[in-house]
């Protein structure tokens, strides 16, 4: 039995029944679904359970916005609400985008709530275009839909920046790192300029070098690729010594980042307790304001995974007044911690995130262990005096 391709759209409307007859619906058959619309697949049955039973069950959603029903954005919402995103494909009339020359801000529109989200645009004279457009969405979507257990869709994409960023860092001649993957259950699908804007507005002011680091100026200033931006900041000689960030945002909001260890600036062969409860407090931070500036919902669920590498032979130290008496050296050379966690709760959990990320780190240099009073007190300190 196929898949349900189930079509959420203004009914009784000329226009759109024949967008869905002429366009839509042969789209969906197209990519191996079988395309429903409620008016004609209800079979008698109240029209509001047999809504939500075909959204459940559909493996692809199609949403078109165009005219602003009420019933279709309450449709979309309840889609959103069953996690639904990355099945979620929603299209509309080119003449509500207020970037079209055919806009009028006095007719339709966008609601501002679904504006972050990626719409597939259709003109009444491109029709055809639209559906070559569609099929390509579908089965895009179908790929990154497919079960748990197929290769992930970020695999890639992590793989390909891990290469360039470590050749980076390594070009620096520098060992000691801290690298951050991180990505979102659901379908986005956000320009280079909405993640440009974003990703301007994340950084936290610090007592150094931010986290997200966003430069103005050539050459360290972020550059648009085909699924995103990336940016890649060195400094070869400063006055905190050599330097190396390279973060990537891409358009389904996954975010990497690879940094060299703040230590390596301040004296070789250390880690700082508190510099690394920092750095994590403000990497989760970080992450927490850049999907709150892509309204992205507190309830969706992310993946989180933090990695220290370089660290053989290093000792911890404070780089504050916190004394450590005695000599505790790394013999292992990298640790990984992964968290499942939602948008919501990375400032809601924050203390709890930071203490299994440093728990595995410190760990690692002879069982050093930190009260959980005095890591309460590091990230409170930074959260009180240190986000602008």
């Amino acid at each position: 039995m196929k898949d349900i391709g189930f079509v959420i759209m203004q009914i009784g409307n000329a226009e759109l029944d024949e967008l869905y007859r002429g366009y839509i619906a042969p789209t969906l058959s197209a990519a191996g679904y079988e395309p429903k619309r409620v008016d004609k697949h209800n079979d008698g049955e109240l029209l509001k359970p047999k809504i939500t039973e075909f959204i459940s069950e559909a493996g692809i959603i199609v949403a078109d916005l165009t005219n602003e029903r009420p019933n279709v954005y309450l449709e979309v919402g309840y889609t959103m609400g069953l996690g639904k995103y990355r099945n979620l494909i929603l299209t509309c009339r080119e003449d509500h985008y207020h970037g079209s020359p055919n806009y009028d801000s006095g007719k339709h529109r966008i609601h501002f709530d679904l504006n972050g989200y990626d719409i597939l645009f259709w003109s009444p004279d491109k029709k055809k275009e639209f559906a070559t457009e569609l099929l390509k969405t579908i089965k895009r979507r179908t790929y990154i839909t497919q079960p748990s257990n197929e290769v992930n869709f970020d695999e890639d994409w992590f793989t390909d920046h891990k290469s360039k960023s470590f050749k980076g860092l390594h070009n620096q001649g520098l060992s000691g790192y801290m690298e951050v993957m991180c990505s979102l259950d659901g379908a986005y699908g956000f320009n280079q300029i909405h993640l440009r804007d974003a990703a301007r507005e994340a950084p936290i002011s610090t007592f150094g070098w931010p986290i997200g680091a966003f430069m103005n100026s050539e050459p360290f200033k972020p550059r648009p690729v085909n699924d995103g931006i990336i940016a890649e900041i060195v400094t070869p000689e400063s006055d905190w010594g050599k330097t190396y960030d390279y973060w990537a945002i891409r358009s389904n909001a996954s975010f990497y980042l690879l940094q060299n260890l703040f230590e390596d600036t301040r004296g070789k062969q250390l880690i700082f307790f508190d510099t690394r409860i920092v750095r994590i407090t403000e990497t989760i931070l970080y992450l927490a304001r850049l999907y709150h500036q892509l309204k992205i919902s507190i309830t969706t669920p992310l993946h989180i995974t933090i990695a220290h590498g370089g660290l053989s032979g290093r000792t911890i130290r404070a780089a504050g007044r916190r004394m450590i008496f005695l000599e505790r050296t790394s013999t292992q050379d990298k640790v990984v911690t992964k968290i499942d966690t939602t948008v919501g709760e990375l400032e809601a959990k924050l203390t709890d995130h930071v203490e299994t990320i440093t728990k595995d780190l410190f760990v690692l240099f002879d069982y050093f262990e930190l009260e959980r009073t005095i890591l309460e007190d590091i990230v409170t300190n930074f959260v009180n005096g240190k986000i602008s």
